[in-house]
């Protein structure tokens, strides 16, 4: 049972670190978050002595790095909570912060996320090819029963073969999941946060090197090293602090996990989120009053093309199968019904897994501001942020302009 509250909580201040590639800069964790939160701190005007809590999200450090980042800030002894929900941990954070927010446990709440990375492709869970005690066992045991396993990266492979399923049912073509990282690049172009800014065409993406077919090297999202960070704050905070000016309602925000329906089909395209995703969305749209057709600008959770051509589908952005086309028509980029990855995604801006929702977040703030400089959409008033992971966690967050 959902229990709804008439409080309300504001994103006030974000920052981000340049998502980089593991290995080039000499930095550590806790310098990316000491980076990250000093600047989501400075675009609220807040001193961290009036942060009463820090929800911190990582997945490859530490049990208790949470606490190390947040030290570079301050050591004024809040509690510290550290989150891990694979590759939706950012969101798991804000998520938190909300909660705490919502719930009258604390004014004002730090949500962070980080994560430092190693080059080369991500596994499965299990860390040595080993799925037996893996968390994503039951999700790969699908793939598997449908695909067999091949000799190319998991995570990659299993939606690789989710691409296979959806252009096999839909008529969905290469050129349809190329187009995607087509888009998202051009986007990235101009994000100097992002790990690339390369732009490409639809033909060079599919020549590029195969990762699992018809998945190509610029159709993944890469490893990155990387922090985000946003403000949570309660409306009495904003008031007493005249913070109007800065703040962006978390109008609605869901977080759903697997059911039976994630596995019963035997399809990956159920067993990588889809269904989950759904759920969160139409939740979300309950919450809120708002539907899709509200929304102007999306940051949603493109780890592969495939997976970008699947949300839409679940936040209801096109019929079930006609993805493929709507990425074709130009409706999700400038110029078209809504504006999808501005910041390039994850695909061109990066992928460190315990900062990526927040990432998202900080772009969606700057979007509603007006604050996105070449990347601004017009007129955006009401943004959403999707983030899943496997395992599995989908977060759907939506924002307003205060």
């Amino acid at each position: 049972m959902t229990r709804e509250t008439t409080a309300k909580a504001y994103v006030v201040g974000v920052g981000m670190t340049r998502f980089e590639k593991p290995e080039t800069r000499d930095w550590q964790y806790w310098d990316m978050a000491r980076e990250a939160g000093t600047a989501a701190l400075a675009d609220a005007g807040v001193p961290y002595a009036l942060v009463e809590q820090a929800a911190v999200g990582h997945c490859f450090q530490a049990s208790t790095a949470g606490q190390r980042a947040v030290y570079e800030l301050g050591l004024t002894g809040i509690p510290v909570y550290n989150l891990n929900n694979n590759c939706a941990t950012g969101s798991t954070a804000l998520m938190t912060a909300r909660q705490f927010v919502e719930g009258g446990i604390a004014d004002c709440v730090l949500a962070l996320g980080f994560e430092k990375m190693s080059r080369g492709s991500l596994g499965g869970g299990s860390g040595a090819g080993d799925f037996s005690t893996s968390p994503v066992a039951r999700h790969y045991g699908v793939m598997a029963a449908a695909h067999g396993f091949e000799a190319s990266p998991p995570t990659a492979q299993i939606f690789g073969n989710a691409a296979r399923e959806h252009m096999e049912r839909y008529g969905t073509t290469e050129v349809q999941l190329a187009a995607v990282g087509a888009k998202n690049h051009q986007h990235s172009a101009n994000n100097p946060y992002a790990q690339f800014q390369d732009v490409y065409t639809v033909d060079e993406i599919l020549a590029a090197k195969t990762v699992h077919r018809p998945l190509t090297k610029l159709q993944c999202s890469p490893t990155s090293d990387g922090a985000a960070a946003a403000l949570v704050v309660s409306e009495r905070f904003v008031d007493a602090h005249g913070l109007r000016g800065r703040a962006v309602e978390i109008a609605a925000q869901a977080m759903t996990t697997d059911t039976e329906e994630s596995f019963a089909s035997g399809s990956c395209i159920d067993a990588v989120g889809r269904p989950m995703s759904r759920a969160a969305a139409r939740q979300v749209y309950a919450r809120s009053g708002l539907g899709v057709e509200d929304v102007d600008v999306i940051e949603l959770h493109d780890c592969f093309s495939i997976n970008e051509l699947l949300t839409y589908e679940a936040l209801g952005m096109c019929e079930e199968g006609a993805s493929g086309k709507l990425v074709e028509s130009g409706a999700t980029t400038y110029g078209g019904r809504w504006v999808v990855n501005p910041s390039g995604g994850l695909i061109s801006k990066g992928h460190p897994l315990g900062a990526t929702g927040l990432a998202q977040t900080a772009e969606l703030v700057w979007q509603l501001r007006g604050e996105a400089g070449a990347r601004q959409v017009t007129g955006a008033r009401v943004g959403l942020a999707h983030n899943i992971g496997l395992g599995g966690a989908a977060v759907v967050t939506l924002l307003r302009r205060a």
